[in-house]
């Protein structure tokens, strides 16, 4: 994913109590004294990176701790369309906002642009973002998985392999829908007794989707239907038939409206409202007389309604807590039934689609093992070269191809990284001959081809220049700053020769505010940046400032 990181917001994070650091693309250095707080710098993009926060990182005294990132995108369209896929608000002026926080109560937040998301989330997106190496990253050259995953890359394989894993997945999902099919005849045995037991159970019941609202509605009328009648006959006995029924009464108050209208005709409008009051009542009383002959007080035909929706509670206890859950369990069930009763033909249907996937996979790893081939003696070529340039002059380095009886989940063969760094000795693998700072530069190598297929534009490196010195720390610098051209690098040194290299330079520092140790971020140009250099040649002698000047006046 091509982004740069542009700024990085850190508040009480071990002994940052607040840092707001800008950063430009190329080539970034931060140096400082040991212990004064370098690492707290990776540990907070390990943070915005998805990686476990422990409460412990909380500066003291604080309640919560806060790290915040902002990316520029360049393919804004195509991040904003993994962002939707994942339920995240896009970004807006091309900038990526991804923002962590943790507190002493565990509680651990995350937000993309201001949306709050998963960790899984934020950790899918940094993987895409940043590519980090510190001292113990190197560890994962050593394994057979990633040295196989590096050579994908180089050789532009990822399609190929993405394919071959789809394939892969397909090809077991079929066989080990054959496998359970060829379980043992007893237990189909009981499966199918089972299964006719359920369908049988289902489809006799005759179940519609919608029919459950309109039964359960009917069935509440019919069981009240003695009292509902009851209440209708005493309404319409009270307004038309009792003695002092209302309808009684109205027609003596017609006469007096009538009477009233004749001593003054302007009130012609109450022997209106008399005549509607009168002609709603009696339709009230006709509607009610119609309501009570319709009322059903069959018991036999309420005795089915009850039995009927006993038996829809019945079946939604066992198959699904709604009536389309039981017609769709019970649609399963038959399919089911239908493949074990026609077991043979689908053995053989399944059998012919292993074949089937199992002959596409072969071919989609050919295809995938003659990238591999091509791309395995090129990748130990450039790797050899760049470490001819990192100081093994006579070294070899090589990327051996091993096929496999099988298929696996990565494909019809493996890599296996050789490194011989001394001239006379066979190629051994990596994890059998090379110490930690021949390791260290042997990924810089890797990293070094890779450049060009890389993707992920944010590349830090946390002290993998350990152990080197000299001239060599000088081309691991050079190395860094070739990298640069074509991706953002950040580099945490304490190499004089690798940091003078850096297109900029940044020193963190270690302070005491009354009784408590603050480090602090600041950029170094002109004389700062000399004074630092000279720091850490040896000292701020004029020999050291000399040769400080020379550095970067090299550089």
């Amino acid at each position: 994913m091509a982004a740069t990181l542009t700024s990085l917001r850190i508040r009480n994070l071990a002994l940052v109590e607040e840092l707001a650091w800008v950063l430009a693309p190329g080539f970034t250095a931060v140096t400082g004294e040991t212990g004064s707080g370098k690492s707290i710098i990776v540990g907070a993009l390990q943070l915005i990176l998805g990686e476990r926060a422990e409460k412990a990182l909380i500066r003291t005294g604080a309640e919560s701790c806060t790290v915040e990132a902002v990316f520029a995108v360049q393919d804004v369209a195509g991040l904003n369309a993994r962002l939707e896929e994942q339920g995240v608000e896009p970004c807006e002026d091309a900038q990526l906002i991804l923002k962590r926080v943790f507190s002493t109560a565990g509680t651990n937040r995350q937000f993309i642009n201001g949306s709050p998301t998963t960790l899984a989330v934020l950790k899918l997106l940094g993987d895409g973002l940043v590519d980090l190496h510190g001292p113990h990253d190197h560890q994962s050259l050593l394994s057979d998985a990633k040295q196989l995953e590096l050579l994908d890359a180089f050789a532009g394989a990822d399609a190929l392999r993405a394919k071959y894993a789809g394939l892969f997945a397909q090809l077991n999902a079929v066989t080990a829908e054959h496998t359970a099919l060829s379980t043992s005849e007893a237990a189909l045995e009981r499966e199918v007794d089972l299964l006719r037991h359920q369908t049988h159970e289902i489809e006799t019941a005759q179940l519609r989707s919608d029919e459950e609202e309109e039964l359960l509605a009917r069935y509440g009328v019919a069981s009240n239907s003695r009292r509902l009648l009851e209440l209708s006959t005493q309404i319409i006995g009270r307004l038309s038939e009792a003695d002092d029924a209302v309808v009684g009464r109205l027609m003596e108050i017609g006469r007096l409206v009538r009477e009233l209208e004749r001593v003054d005709p302007a009130a012609a409008r109450f022997t209106e409202s008399h005549l509607r009051a009168t002609t709603e009542l009696d339709d009230l009383a006709r509607s009610l007389q119609g309501y009570a002959e319709e009322m059903d007080l069959d018991p036999e035909r309420l005795a089915q309604m009850e039995e009927r929706v006993t038996l829809i509670e019945t079946l939604k206890r066992k198959y699904g807590g709604t009536v389309a859950e039981v017609i769709a369990f019970g649609d399963a069930a038959a399919e089911r039934l239908r493949k074990i009763e026609s077991r043979g033909e689908e053995l053989a249907r399944l059998e012919r689609e292993i074949e089937g996937a199992r002959q596409a996979l072969l071919e989609a790893g050919a295809k995938l093992g003659a990238k591999r081939k091509t791309a395995a003696p090129k990748l130990a070529t450039s790797v050899t070269a760049h470490l001819r340039d990192l100081g093994f002059k006579k070294s070899e380095f090589a990327a051996t191809l091993i096929a496999h009886e099988k298929p696996t989940a990565h494909g019809l063969e493996s890599v296996a990284f050789l490194f011989a760094p001394n001239p006379g000795e066979p190629p051994k693998p990596l994890k059998a001959i090379a110490s930690s700072g021949e390791i260290s530069r042997v990924m810089l190598a890797v990293k070094s081809s890779l450049a060009a297929q890389d993707t992920i534009s944010l590349l830090v490196f946390d002290e993998i220049d350990a152990n080197v010195g000299g001239e060599i720390a000088h081309a691991v610098g050079a190395k860094m700053k070739s990298i640069a051209a074509g991706h953002q690098v950040l580099c945490i040194s304490h190499l004089p020769q690798v940091a003078a290299l850096a297109d900029t330079q940044f020193v963190v520092t270690k302070d005491y505010a009354g009784d408590r140790t603050v480090s602090q971020l600041q950029k170094v140009e002109g004389k700062a940046r000399i004074e630092e250099i000279a720091r850490m040649l040896g000292g701020k002698s004029a020999s050291a400032v000399a040769h400080a000047k020379t550095l970067l006046g090299g550089a």
